[in-house]
């Protein structure tokens, strides 16, 4: 019922930049936290950055100055400017959002999008 869509994912040279960016749709009462995961092949997924409605961030140790990270909660659009890429940043990247589908209950749903790959080369 809620649908994230990213884009911006690419290849970039090392040292290079990129900006991810995410919108969500749909049925959308508001939106607590968003954030970025990624996945490597052979890894397991893990957080990247999260931003909450009263714009509290967060970053994984590895992105921390770095990654940026920015929402604008009247669009319920969230991005991600990744700078200083390093090969290990490859991998694909997953936008989440905490969602509260409507004003009846206050029960949050996360929902994720399908991913974008970001391929940094060596």
């Amino acid at each position: 019922q809620v649908q994230l869509v990213e884009s911006g994912g690419g290849l970039v040279q090392a040292g290079g930049s990129l900006r991810l960016s995410c919108a969500a749709s749909g049925s959308i009462f508001s939106v607590s936290v968003m954030g970025w995961y990624r996945q490597a092949p052979g890894k397991q997924r893990e957080l990247v950055a999260t931003v909450t409605s009263s714009s509290n961030k967060q970053y994984a140790d590895s992105v921390k100055g770095r990654f940026t990270i920015s929402r604008d909660n009247a669009k319920n659009t969230v991005s991600l400017e990744m700078n200083s890429l390093k090969y290990e940043d490859t991998a694909v990247y997953y936008c989440k959002a905490l969602v509260q589908t409507t004003p009846r209950s206050d029960i949050q749903y996360q929902f994720w999008g399908q991913g974008t790959q970001v391929t940094v080369s060596s």
